[in-house]
Protein backbone atom coordinates (compact mmCIF):
# COMPACT_ATOMS: atom_id res chain seq x y z
CA UNK A 1 0.00 0.00 0.00
CA UNK A 2 1.48 3.38 -1.02
CA UNK A 3 2.29 5.98 1.61
CA UNK A 4 0.00 9.06 1.69
CA UNK A 5 1.55 12.17 0.17
CA UNK A 6 2.79 14.72 2.68
CA UNK A 7 1.57 18.34 2.43
CA UNK A 8 4.03 20.64 0.68
CA UNK A 9 5.78 23.47 2.55
CA UNK A 10 7.40 26.20 0.46
CA UNK A 11 10.39 27.96 2.09
CA UNK A 12 10.85 31.65 1.29
CA UNK A 13 14.37 32.78 2.25
CA UNK A 14 17.68 34.02 0.84
CA UNK A 15 20.43 31.60 -0.16
CA UNK A 16 24.02 31.34 1.01
CA UNK A 17 25.65 33.91 3.29
CA UNK A 18 24.21 37.42 3.21
CA UNK A 19 24.98 40.58 5.23
CA UNK A 20 22.38 42.31 7.38
CA UNK A 21 21.94 46.11 7.58
CA UNK A 22 24.96 46.36 9.91
CA UNK A 23 27.19 44.21 7.71
CA UNK A 24 27.06 41.11 9.93
CA UNK A 25 26.89 37.86 7.97
CA UNK A 26 23.95 35.45 8.19
CA UNK A 27 24.44 31.88 6.98
CA UNK A 28 20.98 31.16 5.57
CA UNK A 29 21.97 27.71 4.38
CA UNK A 30 22.84 26.81 8.00
CA UNK A 31 19.48 28.23 9.16
CA UNK A 32 17.73 26.09 6.57
CA UNK A 33 19.76 22.97 7.35
CA UNK A 34 19.68 23.19 11.16
CA UNK A 35 16.31 24.82 11.86
CA UNK A 36 13.82 24.91 9.01
CA UNK A 37 14.31 21.63 7.13
CA UNK A 38 14.25 19.35 10.22
CA UNK A 39 11.21 21.16 11.69
CA UNK A 40 9.29 20.85 8.42
CA UNK A 41 10.22 17.16 8.21
CA UNK A 42 9.16 16.50 11.82
CA UNK A 43 5.84 18.26 11.17
CA UNK A 44 5.14 15.67 8.49
CA UNK A 45 5.54 18.08 5.59
CA UNK A 46 7.64 18.01 2.42
CA UNK A 47 9.99 20.94 1.79
CA UNK A 48 10.30 22.90 -1.44
CA UNK A 49 12.95 25.61 -1.68
CA UNK A 50 13.48 27.90 -4.67
CA UNK A 51 16.69 27.49 -6.68
CA UNK A 52 17.53 31.17 -7.13
CA UNK A 53 21.28 30.57 -7.43
CA UNK A 54 20.94 28.86 -10.80
CA UNK A 55 17.97 30.82 -12.16
CA UNK A 56 19.44 34.20 -11.29
CA UNK A 57 16.38 35.16 -9.27
CA UNK A 58 14.09 35.11 -12.33
CA UNK A 59 10.45 35.09 -11.15
CA UNK A 60 8.72 32.43 -13.20
CA UNK A 61 5.46 30.47 -13.35
CA UNK A 62 6.63 27.73 -11.01
CA UNK A 63 7.46 30.29 -8.31
CA UNK A 64 3.92 31.66 -8.37
CA UNK A 65 2.51 28.14 -8.33
CA UNK A 66 4.54 27.28 -5.25
CA UNK A 67 3.41 30.43 -3.44
CA UNK A 68 -0.23 29.83 -4.26
CA UNK A 69 -0.58 26.04 -4.20
CA UNK A 70 1.72 24.83 -1.41
CA UNK A 71 -0.40 24.02 1.65
CA UNK A 72 2.18 25.52 4.03
CA UNK A 73 4.92 28.13 3.79
CA UNK A 74 7.81 29.29 6.00
CA UNK A 75 9.27 32.77 5.40
CA UNK A 76 12.57 33.97 6.91
CA UNK A 77 12.33 37.76 7.04
CA UNK A 78 15.92 38.38 8.17
CA UNK A 79 17.69 41.19 6.21
CA UNK A 80 14.32 42.29 4.76
CA UNK A 81 15.25 40.62 1.47
CA UNK A 82 13.05 42.23 -1.24
CA UNK A 83 12.45 38.94 -3.08
CA UNK A 84 11.23 37.27 0.11
CA UNK A 85 8.93 40.19 0.91
CA UNK A 86 7.50 40.21 -2.61
CA UNK A 87 6.82 36.49 -2.37
CA UNK A 88 5.32 36.84 1.12
CA UNK A 89 2.97 39.55 -0.17
CA UNK A 90 1.68 37.19 -2.85
CA UNK A 91 1.28 34.41 -0.30
CA UNK A 92 -0.68 36.61 2.13
CA UNK A 93 -2.91 37.82 -0.71
CA UNK A 94 -4.10 34.34 -1.67
CA UNK A 95 -3.67 32.20 1.47
CA UNK A 96 -5.50 33.24 4.68
CA UNK A 97 -3.58 30.76 6.82
CA UNK A 98 -0.62 28.32 7.11
CA UNK A 99 2.25 30.83 6.59
CA UNK A 100 4.82 30.85 9.41
CA UNK A 101 7.36 33.67 9.85
CA UNK A 102 10.78 33.71 11.54
CA UNK A 103 13.71 36.12 11.78
CA UNK A 104 17.16 36.52 13.35
CA UNK A 105 16.96 38.48 16.60
CA UNK A 106 19.99 40.63 15.80
CA UNK A 107 17.80 42.62 13.37
CA UNK A 108 14.38 44.24 13.60
CA UNK A 109 11.33 43.54 11.48
CA UNK A 110 10.17 46.39 9.23
CA UNK A 111 7.42 48.54 10.74
CA UNK A 112 4.60 47.02 8.66
CA UNK A 113 5.43 43.52 9.95
CA UNK A 114 6.47 44.38 13.51
CA UNK A 115 3.03 43.48 14.88
CA UNK A 116 2.93 40.05 13.25
CA UNK A 117 3.84 36.86 15.05
CA UNK A 118 7.32 35.75 14.00
CA UNK A 119 9.67 33.22 15.58
CA UNK A 120 13.00 34.77 16.62
CA UNK A 121 16.27 32.83 16.49
CA UNK A 122 19.77 33.76 17.62
CA UNK A 123 23.02 33.67 15.64
CA UNK A 124 26.64 33.16 16.57
CA UNK A 125 29.57 35.24 15.29
CA UNK A 126 29.71 33.16 12.08
CA UNK A 127 26.03 33.78 11.35
CA UNK A 128 24.89 30.24 12.16
CA UNK A 129 21.99 29.50 14.56
CA UNK A 130 22.77 29.27 18.29
CA UNK A 131 20.91 26.37 19.95
CA UNK A 132 19.05 25.53 16.74
CA UNK A 133 16.99 22.91 18.58
CA UNK A 134 15.14 25.70 20.43
CA UNK A 135 14.18 27.56 17.24
CA UNK A 136 13.39 24.21 15.62
CA UNK A 137 10.91 23.34 18.39
CA UNK A 138 9.18 26.74 18.14
CA UNK A 139 8.90 26.36 14.37
CA UNK A 140 7.53 22.83 14.73
CA UNK A 141 4.90 24.05 17.20
CA UNK A 142 3.84 26.84 14.83
CA UNK A 143 3.65 24.49 11.85
CA UNK A 144 1.51 22.07 13.83
CA UNK A 145 -0.65 24.98 14.99
CA UNK A 146 -1.07 26.14 11.40
CA UNK A 147 -3.08 23.00 10.71
CA UNK A 148 -5.95 24.61 12.67
CA UNK A 149 -6.33 27.08 9.76
CA UNK A 150 -6.36 30.18 11.95
CA UNK A 151 -5.89 33.30 9.84
CA UNK A 152 -2.29 34.54 9.84
CA UNK A 153 -2.49 36.75 6.73
CA UNK A 154 -3.05 40.42 7.69
CA UNK A 155 -5.06 40.83 4.47
CA UNK A 156 -7.69 38.35 5.64
CA UNK A 157 -7.41 39.37 9.29
CA UNK A 158 -8.23 43.01 8.57
CA UNK A 159 -10.66 42.85 5.64
CA UNK A 160 -13.96 41.32 6.66
CA UNK A 161 -15.72 39.05 4.21
CA UNK A 162 -12.78 38.67 1.84
CA UNK A 163 -12.88 35.20 0.29
CA UNK A 164 -9.69 33.45 -0.82
CA UNK A 165 -9.55 32.10 -4.38
CA UNK A 166 -10.98 28.62 -4.85
CA UNK A 167 -8.14 26.22 -5.66
CA UNK A 168 -9.02 23.13 -7.60
CA UNK A 169 -7.65 19.93 -5.99
CA UNK A 170 -6.76 18.52 -9.39
CA UNK A 171 -4.59 21.58 -10.13
CA UNK A 172 -2.83 21.13 -6.79
CA UNK A 173 -2.14 17.47 -7.52
CA UNK A 174 -0.77 18.29 -10.97
CA UNK A 175 1.44 20.99 -9.43
CA UNK A 176 2.76 18.53 -6.84
CA UNK A 177 3.73 16.01 -9.51
CA UNK A 178 5.34 18.72 -11.66
CA UNK A 179 7.31 20.15 -8.73
CA UNK A 180 8.83 16.74 -8.04
CA UNK A 181 9.48 16.27 -11.75
CA UNK A 182 11.30 19.63 -11.95
CA UNK A 183 13.51 18.81 -8.96
CA UNK A 184 14.43 15.46 -10.57
CA UNK A 185 15.05 17.21 -13.87
CA UNK A 186 17.44 19.73 -12.33
CA UNK A 187 19.45 16.85 -10.90
CA UNK A 188 19.48 15.24 -14.36
CA UNK A 189 20.76 18.49 -15.88
CA UNK A 190 23.59 18.64 -13.35
CA UNK A 191 24.54 15.06 -14.26
CA UNK A 192 24.36 15.81 -18.01
CA UNK A 193 26.65 18.84 -17.58
CA UNK A 194 29.24 16.61 -15.97
CA UNK A 195 28.94 14.04 -18.75
CA UNK A 196 29.37 16.56 -21.57
CA UNK A 197 27.55 18.37 -24.37
CA UNK A 198 26.15 15.31 -26.25
CA UNK A 199 24.43 14.13 -23.04
CA UNK A 200 23.09 17.62 -22.36
CA UNK A 201 21.67 17.91 -25.88
CA UNK A 202 20.09 14.49 -25.57
CA UNK A 203 18.37 15.51 -22.34
CA UNK A 204 17.33 18.88 -23.83
CA UNK A 205 15.54 17.08 -26.68
CA UNK A 206 13.20 15.47 -24.13
CA UNK A 207 12.12 18.91 -22.85
CA UNK A 208 10.48 20.09 -26.06
CA UNK A 209 8.47 22.19 -26.46
CA UNK A 210 10.68 24.45 -24.36
CA UNK A 211 7.90 27.05 -24.02
CA UNK A 212 5.93 24.56 -21.87
CA UNK A 213 8.86 23.96 -19.49
CA UNK A 214 9.21 25.52 -16.04
CA UNK A 215 11.24 28.73 -16.30
CA UNK A 216 13.80 27.63 -13.72
CA UNK A 217 14.56 24.46 -15.71
CA UNK A 218 14.92 26.44 -18.95
CA UNK A 219 17.34 28.88 -17.31
CA UNK A 220 19.28 25.94 -15.86
CA UNK A 221 19.59 24.44 -19.36
CA UNK A 222 20.60 27.85 -20.79
CA UNK A 223 23.40 28.25 -18.25
CA UNK A 224 24.42 24.61 -18.65
CA UNK A 225 25.06 25.30 -22.34
CA UNK A 226 27.16 28.31 -21.27
CA UNK A 227 29.20 26.15 -18.90
CA UNK A 228 30.00 23.82 -21.81
CA UNK A 229 30.76 26.71 -24.21
CA UNK A 230 27.81 25.72 -26.43
CA UNK A 231 27.19 29.26 -27.63
CA UNK A 232 25.03 28.37 -30.63
CA UNK A 233 22.83 26.18 -28.43
CA UNK A 234 22.31 29.16 -26.10
CA UNK A 235 21.20 31.38 -28.97
CA UNK A 236 18.85 28.73 -30.36
CA UNK A 237 17.35 28.07 -26.91
CA UNK A 238 16.62 31.76 -26.32
CA UNK A 239 14.49 31.83 -29.47
CA UNK A 240 12.25 29.08 -28.06
CA UNK A 241 11.79 30.58 -24.56
CA UNK A 242 8.58 32.27 -23.52
CA UNK A 243 8.89 36.00 -24.18
CA UNK A 244 8.71 37.08 -20.51
CA UNK A 245 11.57 34.72 -19.62
CA UNK A 246 13.59 35.69 -22.70
CA UNK A 247 13.13 39.37 -21.81
CA UNK A 248 14.64 38.98 -18.32
CA UNK A 249 17.90 40.87 -17.73
CA UNK A 250 19.93 37.77 -16.97
CA UNK A 251 18.86 36.00 -20.19
CA UNK A 252 19.53 39.11 -22.32
CA UNK A 253 22.99 39.53 -20.76
CA UNK A 254 23.94 35.90 -21.26
CA UNK A 255 22.56 35.92 -24.80
CA UNK A 256 24.86 38.88 -25.55
CA UNK A 257 27.75 36.93 -24.00
CA UNK A 258 27.03 33.99 -26.35
CA UNK A 259 26.64 36.23 -29.41
CA UNK A 260 30.00 37.83 -28.70
CA UNK A 261 31.64 34.42 -28.35
CA UNK A 262 30.15 33.48 -31.73
CA UNK A 263 31.75 36.54 -33.31
CA UNK A 264 28.56 38.62 -33.58
CA UNK A 265 30.04 41.68 -31.90
CA UNK A 266 27.41 44.06 -33.28
CA UNK A 267 24.53 41.85 -32.09
CA UNK A 268 26.05 41.56 -28.62
CA UNK A 269 26.62 45.32 -28.41
CA UNK A 270 23.01 46.04 -29.42
CA UNK A 271 21.60 43.68 -26.76
CA UNK A 272 23.70 45.25 -24.01
CA UNK A 273 23.14 48.85 -25.06
CA UNK A 274 19.37 48.21 -25.17
CA UNK A 275 19.57 46.86 -21.62
CA UNK A 276 21.43 49.94 -20.38
CA UNK A 277 18.89 52.20 -22.07
CA UNK A 278 15.86 50.34 -20.68
CA UNK A 279 17.12 49.24 -17.24
CA UNK A 280 19.89 51.68 -16.48
CA UNK A 281 23.64 51.04 -16.07
CA UNK A 282 24.75 48.03 -14.07
CA UNK A 283 28.14 46.52 -13.34
CA UNK A 284 27.22 43.23 -15.03
CA UNK A 285 25.78 44.72 -18.23
CA UNK A 286 28.60 47.25 -18.64
CA UNK A 287 31.18 44.60 -17.75
CA UNK A 288 29.90 42.41 -20.59
CA UNK A 289 29.83 45.40 -22.93
CA UNK A 290 33.42 46.18 -21.97
CA UNK A 291 34.29 42.61 -22.99
CA UNK A 292 32.74 43.22 -26.44
CA UNK A 293 34.99 46.25 -26.97
CA UNK A 294 37.99 44.43 -25.55
CA UNK A 295 37.49 41.62 -28.09
CA UNK A 296 37.26 44.21 -30.88
CA UNK A 297 40.57 45.64 -29.73
CA UNK A 298 42.22 42.20 -29.78
CA UNK A 299 40.82 41.53 -33.26
CA UNK A 300 42.11 44.91 -34.48
CA UNK A 301 45.59 44.03 -33.16
CA UNK A 302 45.46 40.63 -34.87
CA UNK A 303 44.26 42.15 -38.15
CA UNK A 304 47.03 44.77 -38.12
CA UNK A 305 44.72 47.78 -38.02
CA UNK A 306 46.10 51.30 -37.63
CA UNK A 307 47.53 52.35 -34.27
CA UNK A 308 44.80 54.98 -33.88
CA UNK A 309 42.01 52.43 -34.44
CA UNK A 310 43.62 49.93 -32.07
CA UNK A 311 44.05 52.51 -29.33
CA UNK A 312 40.46 53.72 -29.86
CA UNK A 313 39.04 50.23 -29.23
CA UNK A 314 41.22 49.80 -26.16
CA UNK A 315 40.24 53.14 -24.62
CA UNK A 316 36.56 52.43 -25.27
CA UNK A 317 36.89 49.10 -23.48
CA UNK A 318 38.62 50.75 -20.50
CA UNK A 319 36.01 53.50 -20.24
CA UNK A 320 33.13 50.99 -20.37
CA UNK A 321 34.66 48.71 -17.75
CA UNK A 322 35.29 51.74 -15.56
CA UNK A 323 31.65 52.86 -15.91
CA UNK A 324 30.63 49.35 -14.85
CA UNK A 325 32.80 49.48 -11.74
CA UNK A 326 31.52 52.94 -10.87
CA UNK A 327 27.92 51.67 -11.24
CA UNK A 328 28.59 49.27 -8.34
CA UNK A 329 31.88 49.50 -6.44
CA UNK A 330 31.13 46.15 -4.79
CA UNK A 331 31.52 44.27 -8.09
CA UNK A 332 35.19 43.65 -8.78
CA UNK A 333 34.66 42.12 -12.25
CA UNK A 334 34.54 45.31 -14.36
CA UNK A 335 37.11 46.94 -12.08
CA UNK A 336 39.79 44.29 -12.55
CA UNK A 337 39.31 44.38 -16.31
CA UNK A 338 39.64 48.16 -16.31
CA UNK A 339 42.95 48.13 -14.41
CA UNK A 340 44.32 45.26 -16.49
CA UNK A 341 43.68 47.15 -19.72
CA UNK A 342 45.13 50.32 -18.16
CA UNK A 343 48.28 48.28 -17.45
CA UNK A 344 48.75 47.31 -21.09
CA UNK A 345 48.36 50.82 -22.48
CA UNK A 346 51.61 52.32 -23.72
CA UNK A 347 52.38 54.12 -21.51
CA UNK A 348 50.24 52.58 -18.74
CA UNK A 349 47.30 54.61 -17.43
CA UNK A 350 48.21 56.03 -14.00
CA UNK A 351 44.58 55.79 -12.84
CA UNK A 352 45.17 52.10 -12.21
CA UNK A 353 47.25 52.91 -9.11
CA UNK A 354 44.22 54.51 -7.46
CA UNK A 355 41.79 51.84 -8.63
CA UNK A 356 43.71 48.66 -7.74
CA UNK A 357 43.19 49.02 -3.94
CA UNK A 358 39.45 49.60 -4.49
CA UNK A 359 39.08 46.57 -6.74
CA UNK A 360 41.12 44.47 -4.32
CA UNK A 361 38.88 45.52 -1.43
CA UNK A 362 35.76 44.58 -3.44
CA UNK A 363 37.16 41.10 -4.18
CA UNK A 364 38.40 40.52 -0.62
CA UNK A 365 35.02 41.61 0.73
CA UNK A 366 33.38 38.77 -1.21
CA UNK A 367 35.90 36.31 0.28
CA UNK A 368 35.32 37.59 3.83
CA UNK A 369 31.56 37.28 3.39
CA UNK A 370 31.98 33.59 2.57
CA UNK A 371 30.58 34.02 -0.96
CA UNK A 372 33.82 33.61 -2.89
CA UNK A 373 33.63 31.66 -6.12
CA UNK A 374 36.20 31.15 -8.86
CA UNK A 375 35.94 34.77 -10.05
CA UNK A 376 36.70 36.31 -6.66
CA UNK A 377 39.95 34.35 -6.35
CA UNK A 378 40.83 34.82 -10.04
CA UNK A 379 40.46 38.58 -9.54
CA UNK A 380 42.88 38.41 -6.60
CA UNK A 381 45.35 36.46 -8.78
CA UNK A 382 45.22 39.16 -11.45
CA UNK A 383 45.56 42.00 -8.95
CA UNK A 384 48.52 40.32 -7.23
CA UNK A 385 50.28 40.00 -10.59
CA UNK A 386 49.61 43.67 -11.29
CA UNK A 387 51.12 44.44 -7.86
CA UNK A 388 54.09 42.05 -8.53
CA UNK A 389 53.25 40.09 -5.35
CA UNK A 390 54.25 36.49 -6.10
CA UNK A 391 53.19 34.91 -2.80
CA UNK A 392 49.75 36.49 -2.83
CA UNK A 393 49.29 35.49 -6.47
CA UNK A 394 50.21 31.85 -5.77
CA UNK A 395 47.89 31.67 -2.74
CA UNK A 396 44.98 33.08 -4.72
CA UNK A 397 45.75 30.74 -7.63
CA UNK A 398 45.44 27.70 -5.35
CA UNK A 399 42.01 28.90 -4.18
CA UNK A 400 40.89 29.76 -7.71
CA UNK A 401 41.81 26.36 -9.17
CA UNK A 402 39.87 24.65 -6.37
CA UNK A 403 36.72 26.55 -7.43
CA UNK A 404 36.78 26.01 -11.21
CA UNK A 405 33.31 24.99 -12.45
CA UNK A 406 33.70 25.32 -16.23
CA UNK A 407 36.74 25.34 -18.50
CA UNK A 408 35.95 28.76 -19.94
CA UNK A 409 36.59 30.36 -16.53
CA UNK A 410 40.37 29.72 -16.25
CA UNK A 411 40.58 30.22 -20.00
CA UNK A 412 39.21 33.76 -19.59
CA UNK A 413 41.63 34.59 -16.75
CA UNK A 414 44.60 33.16 -18.67
CA UNK A 415 43.68 35.43 -21.57
CA UNK A 416 43.89 38.50 -19.34
CA UNK A 417 47.17 37.34 -17.82
CA UNK A 418 48.63 36.79 -21.28
CA UNK A 419 47.91 40.44 -22.09
CA UNK A 420 49.63 41.56 -18.88
CA UNK A 421 52.62 39.30 -19.50
CA UNK A 422 53.03 40.50 -23.09
CA UNK A 423 52.92 44.15 -21.99
CA UNK A 424 55.38 43.49 -19.17
CA UNK A 425 57.70 41.61 -21.53
CA UNK A 426 57.74 44.56 -23.94
CA UNK A 427 58.77 46.82 -21.05
CA UNK A 428 61.31 44.33 -19.68
CA UNK A 429 59.29 43.86 -16.46
CA UNK A 430 58.11 40.24 -16.83
CA UNK A 431 58.96 37.86 -13.99
CA UNK A 432 59.03 34.09 -14.79
CA UNK A 433 56.43 33.25 -12.10
CA UNK A 434 53.84 35.47 -13.84
CA UNK A 435 54.15 33.42 -17.02
CA UNK A 436 53.93 30.18 -15.01
CA UNK A 437 50.57 31.23 -13.53
CA UNK A 438 49.26 32.16 -16.97
CA UNK A 439 50.31 28.78 -18.40
CA UNK A 440 48.78 26.86 -15.47
CA UNK A 441 45.42 28.53 -16.05
CA UNK A 442 45.69 27.81 -19.78
CA UNK A 443 46.20 24.12 -18.99
CA UNK A 444 43.09 24.09 -16.78
CA UNK A 445 41.12 25.80 -19.55
CA UNK A 446 41.89 22.93 -21.93
CA UNK A 447 40.75 20.18 -19.55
Amino acid sequence: MSQPQRPLCFVLMPFGKKPDADGAIIDFDAVYRDVIAPAVEEAGLETLRADEERSGGVIHKAMFERLVLCEFAVADLTTANPNVFYELGIRHAVRPWSTVLLFAERGRLPFDLASMRAIPYQLDAQGAPIQPEIARKFLLDHLNGARARQKDSPVYQLIDGLAPPMLDHEKTDIFRDRARYCEDLKRSLAHARREGLPHLRELAATLEPISDCEGGVVVDLFLSYRDLKAWRDMVDLEKRMTRPLAASVMVREQLAFALNRLGDSEGAEKELRDLVEKRGPSSETLGLLGRVYKDRWEKAVKDGDSTIAIRGHLKRAIDTYLQGFEADWRDAYPGVNAVTLMEILDPPDDRRKELIPLVQYAAQRVVRRGKADYWAYATLVELAILACDEQRAMDALTDALACVRASWEPETTARNLRLICEARARRGELAPWMKEIQEELERRGKQ
